[in-house]
């Protein structure tokens, strides 16, 4: 809440900030702290201090990663998702810019977004799913959590001057778009930084659609990522989004 209160004190420095760095963040943005500063606290309480390093080590997991198939779609989906997502606006005569990607920008954005995935990823994955999977299943737990996680936005979103429209379809996305995170993390090992780098993925391929995400439709990304999650869902099992049907998948194992 404070972040919240700092973003409606500042919207007059929203002009400052975009001459820095053109993209649509409110300064609110920043609570990116809280989820991996209260799993630290929890940590340290149950743990002790000692049990914190070894916590901290999950942004940074890469050996769980043991099948490397699994970087491309940490990697190239959400970019996928976007470029579908602008062929179909173009086929259906939507108003878009003229095609462009400011790949110039790719470098400081990821570094940027990042920083924000471990701040919230290290909370979301590295502390929170274990828990609700072993008790409610993969699948309903990746559910629980998106929905925490985007009713958790919808302050900095109304902050950045979305129309309610645009929050209620862009919220909707972040649920699959978090069983996707969730699959890609029991399949890698259970390793943080899977979560971390897609996480990133997600803001980075957002803000290098057209005009820096301003032409963005999260109604059309919703229906996409819907598909890709119902197709993970169906092909891995909804209990561990693990066990893939069709055949024993390289690469497919949780680690506990």
């Amino acid at each position: 809440m404070p972040f919240w209160v700092v973003g409606a004190l500042t919207e007059h420095w929203g002009a400052l900030w975009a001459k820095l760095l053109p993209i649509n963040l409110p300064l609110s943005a920043l609570m990116f702290v809280c989820p991996i500063t209260a799993a630290l606290m929890l940590v340290r309480q149950e743990n002790k201090p000692a049990g914190v390093q070894a916590f901290l080590k999950r942004a940074f997991d890469y050996k769980r990663i043991q099948h490397k198939i699994w970087y491309a779609p940490i990697f190239l989906l959400m970019p996928a998702v976007m470029i579908v997502s602008y062929g179909i606006m173009r086929l259906f005569g939507l108003p878009l810019p003229a095609f462009q990607m400011p790949l110039g920008a790719l470098p400081i954005f990821f570094l940027i977004f990042l920083i924000g995935g471990i701040g919230e990823e290290i909370g979301w994955s590295g502390y929170a799913i274990d828990p609700l999977q072993a008790r409610w299943g993969a699948l309903n737990a990746s559910i629980m959590l998106g929905a925490v996680w985007a009713s958790w936005h919808i302050v900095p979103f109304f902050q950045a001057h979305h129309t309610a429209q645009w929050v209620v379809w862009q919220c909707a996305g972040m649920l699959p778009m978090r069983v996707v995170i969730v699959w890609l993390y029991n399949n890698t090992g259970k390793s943080g930084l899977a979560a971390i780098l897609f996480h990133a993925m997600i803001n980075v391929s957002t803000f290098l659609y057209p005009n820096y995400g301003s032409s963005y439709d999260p109604f059309i990304a919703f229906i996409i990522l819907a598909a890709v999650a119902a197709t993970v869902t169906f092909l891995w099992g909804p209990a561990t989004l693990a066990r893939y049907r069709v055949a024993p998948l390289r690469g497919s194992a949780v680690r506990r």
